[in-house]
């Protein structure tokens, strides 16, 4: 479920913004800020199933007319261990903060946590 932050800090089911329940659902955020889901299945969010996607401003690009330099490449993506399971069932999720690659990996957790829970 796609919530509000008052939503989303009171594992609020009621009305949610978006619901996605194929299992394999494509989220696509097209704005910056922050992005809360969590599980809808009773007791999941209170269990920690939960996700805030905070996407940041994309760095100005330099204009059209500016010499072209070195190409960039992207930031590593962080490592991150996922715990097979816990005493409450509940997932953690530790990444670094600041890597754009963060919200590809909580989409992929979001559709983890979807698919265990059915």
């Amino acid at each position: 479920m796609r919530v509000t932050h008052s939503m989303y800090r009171a594992c609020n089911t009621s009305s949610p913004l978006a619901t996605y329940t194929t299992g394999n659902d494509s989220i696509k955020i097209t704005t910056k800020g922050h992005h809360f889901f969590f599980c809808g299945v009773p007791g999941h969010c209170q269990a920690g199933q939960k996700v805030d996607i905070n996407v940041l401003r994309l760095p100005e690009t330099a204009p059209a007319s500016a010499p072209s330099g070195p190409t960039l490449s992207p930031p590593p993506v962080p490592s991150v261990s996922v715990p097979v399971s816990s005493p409450s069932n509940a997932l953690t999720l530790k990444a670094s903060k600041g890597n754009f690659a963060k919200l590809g990996l909580a989409i992929t957790v979001l559709q983890f946590l979807y698919q265990v829970s059915h």
